[in-house]
């Protein structure tokens, strides 16, 4: 399967060895040095898959992952980096797979490989009531009619989803869709909730919580 995967790698020859690698075996890779530009490459790109080293000019990878684990994104992270409690942090943020450098190339693609089809396994879909979700086709049904969303919107939808029976706070949501250095007022997810709910009847599904934020609520 052809997967878009962003390689956050500050060395640059362990980066171009990776990118001429997964271009060899047909998936896209895209490059990200700073950690500072990667929560806004992630906003513009939505990888399928990240492969996210630890030690980064600007915002290092554990930190990174505190945000990217909520996008519902896999992760593989890669670093030098050989202790057990870094892998034991790195896993307990969310990632789904952790390589020391160096590495064998064949092993991480093989990793990468496992990790895509885990993920696809897992379902890139969600139903709810007369509601489908479609992901990968960036596709919303209701009652079997499609229904038309903003990027923010299915976006917002999106983490809501991802993280089902979980309240959020407003500022949470807004940095996870907007980005961490947007500007505006948490009143705007108040304003896109509301259409979300207008628009794929969620008017019960998705609650708010008293002086915090949102929670969408499905059966257990």
């Amino acid at each position: 399967m052809m997967a878009n995967i962003l390689v956050v790698e500050d060395e640059t020859a362990i980066a171009d060895l990776i990118l001429m690698n997964l271009r060899l075996v047909g998936h896209n890779g895209l490059h990200v040095s700073d950690g500072n530009e990667v929560m806004v490459n992630i906003e513009e790109q939505r990888p399928d898959l990240i492969i996210l080293d630890v030690m980064l000019p600007g915002r290092d990878g554990f930190e990174l992952m505190k945000e990217i684990g909520p996008l519902g994104i896999p992760v593989i992270f890669l670093t030098a980096k050989e202790e057990l409690a870094d892998k034991i942090t790195g896993l307990k943020l969310g990632a789904d797979d952790y390589m020391v450098k160096p590495f064998a190339t064949i092993e991480l693609l093989t990793r990468i490989e496992t990790v895509l089809k885990r993920y696809k396994a897992s379902g890139h879909g969600f139903e709810l009531d007369n509601l489908e979700v479609r992901f990968d086709e960036h596709l919303v049904l209701l009652n079997n009619e499609q229904v038309e969303l903003t990027t923010k919107e299915f976006m917002l939808l999106e983490i809501l989803i991802r993280n089902k029976n979980i309240a959020l706070s407003r500022d949470k949501l807004l940095e996870l869709v907007w980005g961490f250095d947007y500007m505006g007022e948490t009143r705007t997810i108040d304003v896109h909730v509301q259409k979300l709910r207008k628009k794929l009847h969620l008017e019960d599904r998705i609650k708010t919580v008293f002086k915090v934020g949102y929670r969408l609520e499905v059966p257990r």
